[in-house]
């Protein structure tokens, strides 16, 4: 079967090839709804396909962003996933997502395939194990933008959460309620990733404006199938804390399965709250405080910054870091009737 040209359809439809071209590229401003239709049965009619590759050659550019993410399997990277492609989308971009599991051979791997399939530019959650890779990225003018993550060295923009502000959240609601004895419990800071790092720094400052004492024994940082074991270390404790800050959504799954596992009871036993709303904390029994990121706001100026590299425009703000406020979802697992 022969392969339709947009010639073809310009043809079926009695219009210019610059007139399809414009409505391929969704330039409707000056094109009557009649014209629209007609393009659009003809394109139908012919069964007419875009070349791609044609296209990438023209304009210099596939049309196509890289976004890798630490950990797809945090709540927090599929609703930036799912907004990053809403807006992308809309731009007429296509996204191609890789998931690091957190390892920087892995995410070098993803780095450097998709820089060899000439993607436009790349978000990338960084792991932090390739610093190297990053500035030379950025010594080539390659568009990239960090998300959830920064590394203060390599001048990339980022966009986080205020993560001193979400911990401090946590520790106000505790301390409203009456808990002193409060601990935070969150994944790894080996490679000094920058929101466990942060968020262990805003709990500090919190208890340090309330008048509270900072107990490292009530700091725990440990690889997700090691938490059982840090949380048995708190509950043996001669003072075992009153209240836990889950520091991220894999985490407070954790400590769930152990007061579970413990029967114990939330707020009488152990008061809780989580980094990152979860799907299931507005039903769970009791419903579980959370700590929510403004995913959507947080990936639309993303994509708005590497677009903006992408398409050469002179940026006006010296921005490198992009941080945004947090909101408590205040539910029944931080306080009871004392």
């Amino acid at each position: 079967m022969k392969t339709s040209t947009i010639a073809d359809v310009a043809a079926h439809a009695k219009v210019s090839k610059s007139t399809v071209s414009q409505y391929l590229n969704k330039r409707y401003e000056y094109m009557s709804e009649t014209t629209r239709k007609r393009i659009k049965e003809s394109i139908e009619a012919l069964n007419y396909r875009p070349n791609i590759v044609a296209r990438s050659l023209k304009q210099k550019s596939t049309f196509t962003v890289g976004v890798i993410v630490a950990n797809i399997l945090h709540s927090f990277s599929t609703q930036i996933i799912r907004a990053i492609e809403n807006n992308f989308h809309e731009h007429g971009f296509h996204i191609i997502v890789c998931n690091a599991d957190d390892e920087p051979d892995k995410e070098r791997n993803y780095i450097e395939m998709l820089m060899a399939k000439q993607v436009d530019g790349i978000i990338i959650f960084p792991t932090g194990g390739n610093l190297d890779l990053y500035k030379q990225m950025k010594k080539q003018h390659f568009p990239i933008v960090f998300m959830d993550r920064t590394i203060e060295t390599t001048e990339i923009p980022s966009v986080m959460l205020d993560n001193h502000q979400a911990s401090k959240l946590a520790v106000d609601c505790f301390v409203e309620s009456g808990y002193t004895r409060i601990a935070i419990v969150t994944t790894s800071i080996i490679r000094n990733i920058s929101p466990r790092v942060e968020r262990i720094e805003g709990y500090k400052i919190a208890l340090e404006q309330h008048g509270l004492p900072i107990d490292p024994e009530y700091i725990k940082t440990s690889e997700l199938e090691n938490i059982e074991g840090v949380l048995d270390e708190l509950f043996k404790l001669d003072l075992a804390p009153q209240a836990i800050l889950a520091a991220n959504d894999r985490v407070l799954i954790e400590v769930l399965k152990y007061i579970k596992k413990q029967n114990l009871i939330i707020p009488n036993d152990i008061a809780l709250v989580g980094i990152d709303d979860v799907s299931f904390a507005s039903f769970f029994t009791p419903k579980i405080t959370t700590i929510s990121q403004p995913a959507v706001e947080m990936a639309n100026i993303a994509v708005n910054l590497l677009l903006n590299q992408i398409r050469n425009e002179p940026s006006t703000n010296e921005t490198t870091v992009y941080r945004l406020a947090a909101t408590l979802n205040e539910r029944e697992s931080c306080s009871f009737d004392r």
